[in-house]
């Protein structure tokens, strides 16, 4: 069973009646619903719990994480921030939809400004496959159709991806780069960027296809790695090879850490 936790602001859901009736239990419930089944365990967390919903122990916990945020990106805590990039890093997957790009740990990740141009303007988006036999696009055709959507723009300030598994079309003529991957230490990060709040974008049987395979996709079922970030400092006697020291040294043995 792949556990996945599906994390959401909470926000617009109770500020903006027009997302209340598209999604009356949350965004994340709807995400969840959407995911959970046929091998998929899929619970939820919201910022406003204790510690964001994501301690240590539920992030333990999970295979693969999904955020979606897009109002409250500068109130997640930025220790929640840096215990997500290790939990990735160890080999979590980790799931970001829509404005998720511009979400802390998204930025953590990439390591760049993920800035793109936007227009909100109800437009029909067409997503194409560029791979069909991408594991992300299996039972998909080669393009679907959202009748409503927020328009993203190149360029993208992101990395160079892995795989670009989707490219949207608008109404409007611009294009953008909607389905992306990459690995970060262990772990496999994927990014998809339908899921505006005031469209019912998470209610399509295309989307749910997608996000069902993408946590099959970034689910890894090796054991996590301990300390990702850890950088021992090897004694010379536990080189693979005899070696004889030589040269000043600034470190002591058995010094721990970097530097």
């Amino acid at each position: 069973m792949i556990r996945a936790t599906i994390w959401g602001e909470n926000v617009h859901e109770k500020e903006s009646d027009i997302v209340a009736e598209i999604y009356p239990n949350g965004m994340h419930s709807c995400i969840a619903d959407a995911i959970r089944g046929d091998g998929i365990e899929a619970i939820t967390a919201t910022m406003d719990q204790p510690e964001h919903g994501l301690t240590e122990a539920r992030l333990a916990e999970t295979d693969v994480l999904v955020w979606w945020g897009h109002k409250a990106h500068g109130d997640v805590d930025d220790r929640i921030v840096e215990r997500v990039a290790e939990a990735v890093w160890s080999g979590m997957g980790a799931i970001f939809l829509h404005s998720a790009h511009f979400s802390k740990p998204f930025k953590r990740l990439m390591g760049t400004p993920c800035n793109l141009s936007w227009r909100e303007a109800g437009e029909r988006e067409r997503l194409w496959l560029t791979s069909r036999n991408h594991p992300i696009a299996a039972g998909l055709p080669d393009s679907f159709e959202l009748e409503y959507e927020e328009m993203y723009g190149e360029p993208f300030g992101i990395p160079e991806p892995m795989e670009t598994v989707f490219i949207s079309w608008f109404q409007g003529g611009e294009v953008f780069r909607s389905g992306v991957t990459y690995k970060r230490g262990a772990g496999n990060v994927f990014y998809f960027r339908p899921g505006h709040e005031t469209y019912p974008t998470y209610h399509d049987g295309n989307v749910h296809r997608v996000l069902q395979n993408a946590v099959r996709w970034a689910y890894n079922p090796a054991a996590r790695i301990a300390q990702p970030t850890h950088a021992p400092n090897v004694p010379v006697d536990s080189a693979p090879e005899p070696l004889e020291e030589r040269g000043p040294k600034l470190h002591k043995p058995g010094e721990e850490g970097y530097r």
